[in-house]
């Protein structure tokens, strides 16, 4: 898989995990009146998304292992 490919797989996969966690958190944010409690855990969705994002960084940057070729 090429650096590129990585990289362009690893920004998608952290915005549909992004979308998949901050939609639903809006919309009951917006229309649920206990929805004002899930403001206690904003700080900790966000934390965790930029940990994925940093892992998902990690990964794309990540250089493939030296192939050994060392023939007997």
């Amino acid at each position: 898989m090429s650096p590129r490919s990585r990289f362009v797989l690893a920004a998608a996969t952290w915005c549909l995990a992004a979308v998949a966690l901050v939609l639903p958190l809006v919309w009951l944010l917006n229309n649920r009146d206990w929805g004002i409690g899930l403001m206690l855990l904003t700080p900790f969705l966000v934390y965790g998304l930029m940990r994925l994002g940093r892992a998902l960084e990690g990964w794309a940057r990540a250089t493939p292992p030296p192939e050994h070729s060392q023939r007997r």
